[in-house]
């Protein structure tokens, strides 16, 4: 079976996260996002996968290569202008004879693919989308069904008192091959607002496979922390045979002082080293050669590889990106977000949701 990827995209809600890397290589657990994707589908039995380039594609390419050594069989498809969600698959349509399911790439879900595709081929239909509920459907495009499951009508963001339904498009689809012919060559088309409501016009079958399976949308900082913490957590069943909610997972060479005090749940990557009467406290993540120096705090963190953290400084709830360095007494308030190779000088406080671009020097004033 196959599957398109859709990971072309900037990622700029992401920002300052992506200043150097793409969204789907952005690490979750010290694991590149995608090869989560990737994981899910070959668990799936769906091991030919093409990925939809644009932005920094050598970033994927180098990483994954041809699949073999994650089990699938990888194809590229670099776009020399963006496309959007459906001129993406429209641009590989060479290579889908069948029946293909298409991810966006910013979606982590446990989403029973085996189950979805049963339900595909019962209603005999041309589009399957997947559909969850939310708290809050006036956020996003709410997509109405009849009794069945056969979609009725995409409306797109309604206000809260004109909402029918909490359900809305989860960014998994099943199309046939036939689907893509209402789609321009060569053109910047979406699923969502162009090549969905013109089949719905068209009266062809386009049906909603509700999932109350784990699901974010990973598009955010806030919504990338969440996604960290809800994996230590055990939230999700793709981790849960390891990740049991109050554990501590210490990587390869790592070194913890028998005075620092962590508490789970928590990763800490290979090579660390954790200085005297540190307090890690959960849920965290650490990547790999990360560096604590004594008596520093770190709270609901993620720091990426190769953090460098001086003595007594305080991090809280925030994202620390990859060789950024954070020297002693510094102090980073709550939901800040640092970019890759930032630094941040002794003595001075980053306050509260900050957000720190690549490659800042931020000095005392």
């Amino acid at each position: 079976m196959k599957a398109v990827i859709l990971v072309g995209g900037e990622g700029s809600r992401l920002q300052p996260l992506t200043g150097k890397t793409v969204k789907s290589m952005i690490p979750v657990l010290n694991k590149p996002f995608l090869e989560y994707l990737i994981n899910h589908l070959k668990n799936h039995k769906i091991n030919q996968i093409i990925l939809t380039l644009c932005h920094k594609p050598y970033l994927i390419e180098d990483y994954f290569g041809n699949g073999d050594k994650f089990g699938v069989h990888l194809h590229y498809a670099v776009e020399d202008f963006p496309l959007g969600t459906a001129g993406a698959v429209k641009n590989v349509q060479q290579y889908i004879d069948d029946f293909v399911f298409v991810l966006n790439g910013d979606i982590f879900t446990d989403l029973d693919l085996s189950t979805m595709l049963d339900f595909h081929k019962q209603k005999q239909a041309k589009v399957t989308i997947a559909l969850t509920p939310v708290s809050d459907p006036s956020l996003y495009g709410v997509v109405e069904t009849e009794t069945g499951g056969r979609i009725t009508q995409f409306v797109e963001k309604p206000p809260p008192d004109k909402v029918t339904t909490n359900m809305i498009n989860a960014g998994v689809y099943i199309l046939e091959p036939d689907a893509l012919e209402s789609i321009p060559q060569n053109s910047y088309f979406m699923f969502e607002h162009h090549l969905f409501p013109k089949l719905l016009e068209e009266n062809k079958p386009i049906f909603g496979f509700l999932t109350h399976d784990y699901w974010i949308d990973m598009g955010t900082p806030e919504k990338y922390r969440q996604l960290n913490y809800d994996l230590l957590l055990g939230k999700s069943n793709q981790i849960r045979d390891y990740m049991r909610g109050d554990e501590v997972y210490i990587g390869k060479e790592s070194f913890v002082h028998p005075t620092a005090r962590v508490e789970g749940p928590g990763l800490i990557g290979k090579a660390c080293v954790l200085g005297k009467e540190v307090h890690l406290k959960g849920p965290f993540v650490l990547g790999n050669d990360c560096k604590i120096g004594h008596g520093s705090t770190i709270t609901g963190t993620i720091l990426w590889h190769n953090v460098k953290v001086g003595h007594q400084v305080a991090i809280i709830n925030s994202v620390i990106g990859r060789g950024s360095c954070l020297r002693d007494n510094s102090q980073i308030e709550d939901g800040s977000v640092l970019g890759e190779d930032v630094s941040i000088a002794k003595g001075v406080t980053i306050l509260k949701n900050s957000r720190i671009p690549p490659e800042m020097r931020i000095n005392k004033t």
